[in-house]
């Protein structure tokens, strides 16, 4: 062997009879990389050798357990930084019981998925939960155990596995703010193992939770008061920013961040490619503070992200924080020092149907203009709708300058989108409704709030047509903007609301569930006939896929920026990469319009219907939209 191999091979003596030769050369050139680095961070939270000693071992021994086909797919992604910002990126969200009954139903299933062009597919929470008290699956008893229902964890490696071959990646929630009661953790804290509460927020009086109550904003005021639950068993207060079955953990106690990452590289392990943190401002608590966005949760993610790069760079962090642009963007990190590789684009989501609502895009390009002045090596998920509701969390300081006041606008909205006022033609219902304030936030699919619902309903083919053409408008226009498209399953078929939520009693209180409804698989069965609803979607955005796939310019990192067309219901987007320049057209209103952009550069061509023309003035129908490429 030469000196090289001795150099990167360590050997362990696990009998007298036997040695093991490991080769963890890869590892440790990673660790000497970033170590100094992690220990700086580490030591600054808590000040404990010991604990980071012991943080270095087990990375070691994830890393070696790791297996070698994950390997293989970590050093090719080192290799090249950027794969997952090329044009072909394309993601779908799904239940895994809705979609297709359980994990091994997901694997019959992937011939469809590469069918909708998705390379990409998010699966909402499938860890184990208590039934009835599971906020959906974000209230987890067990981050190594899949819901029994959908599978095991063997079922689950072999889903990412099967994945893998056809060139799907897969991402999952890492639930990292709060465990369920249900957890072994939290019985032991309930049983008085100070070890164990410890690992939460548990206070015997009144004094100290009524001080964080102060300054701690509420997540949910109607549906879970206060961000402090009463044990009267064991005569504490515990905190649960969230629900009160969601008990909050403490990573100040280093013991908690060891043990999530322990749990967070397990499931690396299992084969997942992007792990989206759930919840991340949340996560670090400071008493006379909100308890959100604290400099320590940059810490925490920063050593997240570092820890990824050690044992498994082939994995993308993904950050849910759904806040204003700037409370977002710190999550990026800096290009020194990065943190997560994607963040949810929630503003422009919201903004997207305010102009909906509102005919008027100017909103929706100061957002827009945002988003683009900010790092190319930035990149945002952007979707249409998920699988949760739609919070009104808009650019009010700019709307004020225009007369439009915030209650008064998010009740529009909220009217609009249930069908009662600007003409709307949405369907939909509100959640959290909070009487006093006014304030609540809306549920719906994509398919239902663009009218085709209301469509079906009446029976009413001229209004179809105009509801399909809104819906691949707002997609077409989604995979126009900066970053990765997200679709949410059911939405390519046009699938609509799901009103049996109500008849379930685990679901009834919750209308989130009217756009988490199950797949219905018999609209896949027209995908092929452009006579139908679903087969007039899933051709459009078949078109729209392939054109992004096949056009350099959709990279992210292209130059991205909108140009002013002199009519307010007509936004547009230009994107420029390399030599090619495309403009995208979108018409938000249910009439013809012109869109005056007067661009005389030249020749472009049309890229759904191939037509070629001037873009100066160009005639736009009702919800239409336009690809145009200069020639």
């Amino acid at each position: 062997m030469s000196k090289k191999g001795k150099k990167n091979t360590v050997v362990e003596n696990k009998s007298p009879e036997k040695e093991v030769v490991i080769d963890d050369g890869v590892f440790q050139k990673r660790l000497k990389q970033h170590h100094d680095e992690l220990r700086w961070l580490y030591m600054e939270l808590y000040e404990n050798d010991s604990m980071f000693a012991e943080l270095c071992d087990e990375l070691r021994r994830f890393y070696l357990e790791r297996k070698e086909e994950l390997k293989a797919a970590d050093c090719k992604r080192e290799e090249e930084r950027d794969w997952y910002k090329q044009n072909d990126m394309l993601g779908m969200m799904l239940y895994i019981d809705n979609f297709a009954g359980n994990i091994q139903g997901v694997e019959k299933r992937l011939d469809y998925i590469q069918q909708c062009n998705v390379n990409y597919i998010h699966l909402m929470p499938f860890l184990d939960t208590p039934e009835g008290r599971s906020d959906g699956g974000y209230a987890v008893s067990d981050f190594r155990k899949v819901q029994k229902e959908l599978g095991t964890m063997e079922d689950l490696e072999n889903l990412t596995a099967a994945c893998h071959q056809k060139g799907i990646n897969i991402c999952m929630d890492f639930v990292m703010n709060h465990t369920s009661e249900d957890h072994e953790w939290a019985k032991r804290a309930r049983q008085g193992d100070g070890e164990y509460m410890s690992r939460y927020f548990f206070f015997n009086n009144e004094r100290e939770p009524a001080m964080y109550e102060k300054t701690v904003p509420q997540v949910f005021p109607t549906t879970a008061p206060g961000n402090f639950t009463w044990l009267p068993d064991i005569g504490h207060f515990v905190m649960t920013t969230f629900y009160p079955y969601q008990w909050d953990l403490n990573y100040r106690n280093p013991r908690v961040f060891n043990e999530m990452m322990y749990n967070f590289l397990y499931l690396a392990n299992k084969g997942i490619d992007i792990i989206r943190i759930d919840a991340v401002p949340y996560i670090w608590k400071e008493l006379n503070t909100p308890c959100r966005n604290l400099p320590q949760v940059h810490t925490i993610v920063r050593m997240m992200r570092i820890i990824s790069e050690i044992v498994c760079p082939g994995v993308l962090l993904l950050g849910e924080v759904v806040m204003e642009p700037e409370k977002v963007v710190p999550y990026f990190g800096t290009v020194e020092k990065p943190e997560c590789h994607m963040l949810y684009n929630v503003t422009t989501m919201a903004t997207t149907w305010h102009t909906v609502a509102t005919r008027d895009v100017k909103l929706l390009r100061r957002q827009l203009d945002i988003v683009n002045s900010l790092p190319k090596d930035y990149v945002f998920l952007n979707y249409l709708r998920c699988h949760d509701d739609i919070g009104w969390g808009l650019d009010f300081g700019t709307l004020m300058t225009e007369g439009i006041g915030e209650r008064a606008h998010k009740q529009y909205l909220n009217n609009y989108f249930q069908g009662y006022a600007g003409e709307s033609k949405s369907r939909g219902e509100l959640y959290n409704y909070d009487p006093i304030t006014g304030d609540a936030r809306f549920c719906g699919t994509t398919a239902s709030m663009c009218g085709i619902e209301k469509a079906g309903f009446e029976q009413n083919q001229q209004e179809m047509e105009r509801a399909i053409k809104m819906d691949l408008m707002l997609h077409a226009y989604m995979f126009m903007q900066s970053g990765i498209p997200v679709l949410y399953s059911g939405d390519e078929v046009g699938q609509v609301n799901d009103y049996t939520y109500k008849e379930n009693p685990h679901k009834a209180a919750d209308s989130r569930y009217i756009h988490r409804g199950k797949m219905n698989w018999e609209l896949v069965e027209d995908i092929d006939d452009t006579d139908t609803v679903a087969g007039k979607m899933f051709q459009g955005l078949k078109k729209l896929e392939e054109i992004r796939k096949s056009e350099k310019a959709f990279v992210s990192n292209a130059d991205t920026w909108t140009v002013d067309t002199w009519d307010e219901s007509i936004l547009c987007i230009g994107r420029y990469y390399e030599g090619d320049k495309i403009f995208g057209l979108f018409n938000f209103s249910e009439f013809d319009k012109t869109a005056w952009i007067n661009e005389e550069d030249g020749d472009y061509v049309e890229l759904i219907s191939g037509e070629e023309l001037k873009p100066v003035g160009v005639n736009i129908p009702a919800y239409g939209f336009y690809y145009l490429k200069k020639k």
